[in-house]
């Protein structure tokens, strides 16, 4: 057998078990040699070679058998580094006999390398640490993801970032990733959302495979979970992750978590799972600031160089877009792209004029609206209290009055009516907002501190 007849059977491979699969399980596979009825393969990892031979041993020696190689066995075993043979690896192997009274089963993986691309998941080559702009909004959550991505252990253990859409918790997710593949290929790494983390359970749960889904995702090294406020009020997905949880933090495996709000506010998140998530650290990426939006920029142009040779851009563009474009950062990168784009096509430099005559739709719908939820956040964050207190029952003066601010700010800042505003604060009726109302008017004018703190708080809320 030679490595064009492995080339064919990998063909036959890819239409046999699917593309997800192949990439995934089957495209690792480097055939060594066939020596007395035995194929002989090497793996990256003792784990994809255990699984391989588990999972696809059968189908790979049912195909060579079919290309006319005469094989008795299949064997996957690990090469040392720079070596063509590794006799002293651990071999798995599968022998005809074991796949005439088994046939061909196809497993439905969920993790793998670093870097190969994970069903559902693939890891953007633009999401690394280099191309990630640092400012003061999101500096913890940095500095937290560069130490997780060393590979070694930490004191906090998960990672939980949360933010808005836009902020960098996926960029952050898919850098670590990146970074353990360059520093710690030996180490099994997993990312995923938490939607595709349920779709695999459910499917384990189909074809009767839970023991090798626990099996699979218990004996990672490092779990990532992206957007996992989708698995709230999915009972029994929920259960799973818990368990999952648990068993990688007694084995002091790193998690990684990510969600679009704090563990406490993701409504119908069970309250061992929430508990779970906040013990490690939690930080928490802030809509950017002005500084951070023009680095991001800046960043962004030295990219664009290469591709739009001899294309200017005006003074002043840049500060306009970080100032009107405040939100989210992929609109804003999205602008910037779009504008290039044009001023090349066109064959003019990128004027303020041009830039608003271009983006005039995109600068439409970027126009700042505040949302009832961001102040309840920011005046939560602003006190040091828990959103749940600012929605919930409490009557203590620490906790009644920054509500009222906060239903104060809702009723200037927004368009939604008394009687909306009073639900959005637990139910309340809207005569409890109008009281609130009135009592800020009335303290604003004698009370410095709280003149002081609205403004701060509308300065914010409006950047």
């Amino acid at each position: 057998m030679t490595n064009d007849t492995w080339g064919h059977v990998r063909q036959d491979l890819l239409k046999a078990v699917g593309k997800n699969n192949y990439v995934t399980w089957i495209e690792p596979l480097e055939f060594d040699a066939l020596e007395g009825g035995v194929a002989r393969f090497h793996v990256p990892t003792n784990f994809i070679g255990n699984w391989v031979s588990r999972n696809f041993g059968d189908q790979i020696l049912t195909h060579l058998t079919r290309s006319g190689a005469v094989v008795d066995r299949v064997e996957f075993k690990v090469a040392r580094s720079g070596a063509a043979h590794a006799a002293a690896a651990p071999r798995q192997s599968v022998s005809v006999a074991t796949a005439a009274a088994n046939g061909a089963v196809a497993a439905k993986p969920a993790t793998a390398r670093p870097g190969s691309e994970l069903p559902g998941a693939p890891l953007d080559k633009r999401f690394t640490f280099d191309s990630f702009v640092v400012g003061k909004p999101n500096q913890l959550a940095h500095a937290a993801a560069r130490r997780v991505a060393e590979g070694g252990q930490v004191s906090f253990n998960p990672l939980f970032l949360y933010g808005g859409v836009g902020l960098g918790k996926t960029h952050l997710m898919h850098a670590i990733a990146w970074q353990l593949q360059l520093d710690r290929p030996d180490l099994r790494v997993v990312y995923l959302s938490a939607e595709q983390f349920m779709y695999r359970f459910v499917q384990a749960l189909r074809e009767n495979g839970t023991m090798q889904f626990k099996e699979l995702f218990r004996s990672v090294d490092v779990l990532m979970v992206d957007d996992v406020q989708f698995i709230a009020g999915k009972d029994s997905t929920q259960e799973e992750f818990f368990h999952t949880f648990n068993a990688l933090v007694d084995q002091n495996k790193q998690i990684i978590i990510s969600a679009d709000r704090a563990p406490v506010e993701i409504k119908k998140l069970e309250d061992r799972i929430a508990s779970r998530l906040q013990s490690g650290l939690v930080v928490d990426l802030h809509p950017t600031d002005y500084e951070l939006r023009l680095g991001i920029l800046q960043h962004k142009v030295d990219q664009y160089k290469a591709s739009y040779p001899g294309l200017g851009i005006q003074n002043g563009v840049l500060e306009f877009l970080a100032h009107r474009i405040s939100t989210n950062v992929r609109v804003l990168e999205g602008a910037l792209t779009k504008l290039f784009a044009f001023g090349s096509l066109v064959g003019r430099e990128i004027t303020l004029e041009l830039t608003q005559d271009c983006l005039a739709d995109v600068l439409r719908a970027s126009d700042r609206k505040v949302t009832i939820e961001e102040i309840q956040r920011k005046v939560s964050e602003h006190y040091n209290m828990r959103m749940s207190d600012m929605i919930g029952p409490k009557r203590h003066r620490t906790i009644a009055r920054p509500r009222q601010m906060a239903m104060y700010l809702s009723k200037q800042l927004t368009s939604r009516s008394l009687p909306e505003i009073g639900r959005r604060f637990g139910g309340r009726d809207h005569t409890t907002v109008m009281h609130a109302v009135r009592r800020i008017e009335e303290l604003k004018a004698v009370d410095n501190q709280i003149a002081e703190d609205l403004e701060l708080l509308r300065r914010m809320l409006e950047a």
